[in-house]
């Protein structure tokens, strides 16, 4: 058995020193596996930027899309990755960089500084140049959008006879597709599958050797792949029945289902902009050391990238022999050593998966086709992807930075408090982000605009003040997201009561730190809260902010409500229905987390529910009725019903009914425990006979910013949770009712 508490690596050193990774391509993956191998000096932070919690391995993707591979064979969890790196992990997707300021803007979050950066985004298919393309063809890349397209495909298929599909780009990605495609189609609706490949080429391959064009040319034609050579396509135009049109320059038409786009790469255009240096064709341009001609502190690795003396074609080959060159010279570059040149390889092993059968192997010019190459390819692939998968040990043995203040010792008390310029510096910078906040009514006589040793609050003629508090370390290492978290988990004590929030005031601890990693910190914990707090239209009044070993932040919530609305737990009375408005898990996916065991995107939607606001939840349920209230957090389910359930009274809980995170069973299953659930399971002999079910545990597993619990009469549930749907609470469900107690029976009856 696991048990875990949700909390991060503390750290051990002052932060002075800000590495972002933007992009979780092949390079990076490997560059971080390394990192968490062997770390770079103390001091410095390292971030990952990406949209992808999974990123798909290129070498897999063929034989995932012929169903050969599932998806976590195919793909690096970067979750797990990032942890054992000690890595910071942003999800969103980055929007532009400005390389003199060293800012990095993403779609979601505020602006990030750096003081290095290395870039790895990939690159995408080109198709802007060819109308209807991007409306009705499926590009190759960002991948998940392909997979998601290929499998709605699949589904439609269901009671197919026949299926059609074109392919434009005939280079070996769109090969492979070809041909691992057909294999998967043919499985779904037998030998009445039709391929099509537009290739503006004379062959098929472009770039490879004219063997290898000769034996693929061999293979489409006796697997019945239809070849159109030397066709540019000038158009895609839908027609009926949701089928697309393929039109070339020649007069040839071609009817498909789908039409997916793998031509040659091309890159974010935003990348023109940063004033990194640049090709005619946007990609990155990097000297022999891997930096971009232009910001030494800049790095650019994979296909975004071109090495300036050593041009090679865009292939995962090399970008996963770029990983070691990098990870060295960052390290030579923070220690401000000189860094090495690195110089590719020429010409490299490239096997083509023939979708069945076999593969394609071939060298400069030579080529040879077998089975037992499909074989080796799979050995190197799984040997690839086994390197994130079980992660050895951490080095305890740490590296020290010149100017590094290891050993210096941090003070406590009000000497631990963060200086004065770092808070100004922040919160003005994130209070510029919310200028709506100057059309909020404003209960505030005395505040953050004129700090004083106190707030001064109005407060409604009439009405009853509401206070509660509560602080916790972060669950997560992204500052803006844990900040909503937070406010959210606060708020949702003055949700649950029916009363409306006011004001809070916040409780702070940053890690160590200089005063600009700080001021950064802060701006990011802030505008998080002010992004949470926007919704109520609750005001930021004060708080106290130190620093110390790990990133913590807490809230004292103010509100108000009149005297015959409050909401209590005590209510409870037969005829009632119990209905929880969010999911369930969250104790054991973070304790699963702590061991990297948790998948990415089991966290991803941990972290999506606990970032959902319960407020027009609570107002929701008041509108239905609700006589009795609370919010699920640490005392887990059947902790905070007991808390609700008065004397006389039992409660009839479906098990089958419960509302569960992606991942939990698989944690439970495999041991994993948060550390609160064993004190949480004390509640247990009130159960009248404890259940044998698979959902049994999550009755005791603590949540943070979880859902409310409400009582509405019975004959108002369906309305309620129609409702509570509407508003984007899908995962509300009816979980139990309130019922008569029976003499000399524990109160709680567990079914299901």
């Amino acid at each position: 058995m696991f048990i875990g508490s949700l909390t991060i690596m503390q750290a051990t050193t002052s932060i002075h020193t800000d590495l972002f990774f933007v992009g979780g391509g092949h390079t990076h993956t490997i560059v971080l596996r390394k990192i968490g191998m062997n770390s770079l000096p103390a001091g410095v932070r390292l971030t990952l930027i990406t949209n992808l919690v999974d990123t798909p391995y290129s070498g897999m993707l063929p034989c995932h899309i012929s169903g050969l591979y599932d998806f976590d064979q195919s793909h690096i969890d970067l979750r797990p990755l990032t942890r054992f790196a000690n890595c910071r992990l942003v999800m969103d997707e980055v929007v532009d960089i400005d390389a003199d300021q060293q800012m990095i803007y993403c779609r979601h979050h505020p602006p990030m500084r750096y003081d290095a950066l290395s870039i790895d985004i990939g690159s995408t298919p080109g198709t802007v140049s060819v109308p209807g393309a991007r409306e009705y063809a499926i590009p190759a890349k960002p991948v998940p959008n392909l997979l998601r397209a290929w499998h709605r495909y699949l589904e439609s298929l269901d009671q197919a006879q026949s299926a059609t599909i074109g392919i434009v780009g005939g280079g070996v990605g769109g090969v492979e597709l070809a041909l691992n495609m057909q294999v998967r189609l043919q499985q779904s609706v037998g030998s009445a599958v039709n391929v099509h490949v537009f290739h503006r080429g004379a062959r098929l391959a472009t770039g490879r050797n004219p063997m290898t064009q000769r034996q693929l040319a061999r293979i489409f034609r006796d697997r019945s792949i239809h070849t159109h050579l030397s066709e540019s396509v000038c158009a895609v135009e839908p027609v009926a029945d949701g089928a697309v049109q393929v039109r070339c320059e020649s007069g040839l038409k071609v009817t498909c289902d789908r039409v997916f786009w793998v031509t040659s790469a091309s890159t974010a255009p935003w990348l023109t902009r940063t004033g990194l240096s640049t090709d005619k064709a946007g990609f990155i341009l990097v000297k022999d050391t891997l930096q971009t001609l232009s910001h030494p502190n800049v790095f650019a690795v994979g296909d975004v990238a071109t090495m300036v003396n050593h041009p090679r074609p865009k292939a995962g080959v090399f970008a996963v022999r770029q990983a070691p060159p990098l990870y060295h010279n960052l390290q030579r570059y923070f220690y401000g050593k000189a860094l090495k040149p690195f110089k590719p390889q020429s010409q490299f092993l490239n096997i083509i998966d023939l979708g069945r059968g076999g593969a394609i192997a071939s060298r400069g010019w030579w080529s040879a086709e077998s089975v037992w190459f499909r074989h080796w390819k799979h050995r190197i692939d799984a040997r690839f992807m086994s390197l994130f998968d079980q992660f050895p040990p951490m080095d305890s043995g740490s590296q020290t930075a010149p100017g590094s203040d290891t050993m210096m010792p941090h003070c406590a008390g009000c000497g631990s408090k963060v200086s004065s310029s770092v808070l100004s510096r922040a919160l003005h910078r994130a209070r510029k982000d919310f200028p709506e906040m100057d059309h909020w009514p404003n209960p505030v006589k005395v505040g953050l605009e004129s700090p004083d040793d106190a707030a001064v609050i109005a407060m409604p003629p009439g009405k009853l003040a509401v206070q509660t508090v509560d602080q916790f370390r972060a669950l997560v290492d992204d500052p803006y997201v844990f900040a909503q978290i937070c406010v959210n988990h606060c708020l949702s004590d003055l949700f649950a009561m029916g009363a409306t929030p006011q004001t809070v005031l916040a409780l702070a601890t940053l890690p160590y730190g200089t005063d600009a990693i700080q001021t950064e910190t802060l701006y990011q914990l802030m505008t998080g809260t002010y992004q949470a707090l926007a919704p109520s239209q609750t005001w930021l009044v004060g708080g106290h902010t130190s620093e110390g070993p790990e990133l913590s932040l807490g809230f004292a919530c103010n509100g108000w409500i009149a005297a015959d609305t409050i909401l209590t737990k005590k209510n409870l009375r037969p005829g009632l229905g119990l209905i929880l408005t969010k999911p369930l898990g969250t104790g054991v996916l973070f304790a699963a987390d702590m061991q990297r065991a948790a998948k990415g995107r089991w966290i991803a939607a941990a972290v999506a529910s606990m970032m959902q606001s319960n407020q027009q939840a609570a107002q929701c349920l008041q509108n239905h009725g609700a006589v009795a209230c609370t919010d699920i957090t640490g005392f887990g389910l059947l902790g905070h019903l007991h808390e609700m359930l008065p004397t006389g009274m039992s409660i009839d809980l479906n098990l089958d009914a419960l509302p569960v995170l992606p991942g939990v069973y698989a944690c439970f299953e495999t041991g994993y425990l948060s550390s609160l659930h064993k004190r949480n399971q004390q509640v247990e002999r009130h159960v009248q006979t404890p259940a044998h079910h698979h959902a049994y545990p999550l009755l005791f597993d603590p949540q943070t910013s979880g859902g409310l619990l409400a009582a509405i009469p019975q004959d108002r549930i369906n309305d309620c949770l129609e409702n509570l749907k509407k508003q984007g609470y899908v995962h509300s469900r009816h979980i139990g009712n309130v019922v008569p107690a029976v003499e000399g029976q524990a109160p709680f009856t567990i079914r299901g």
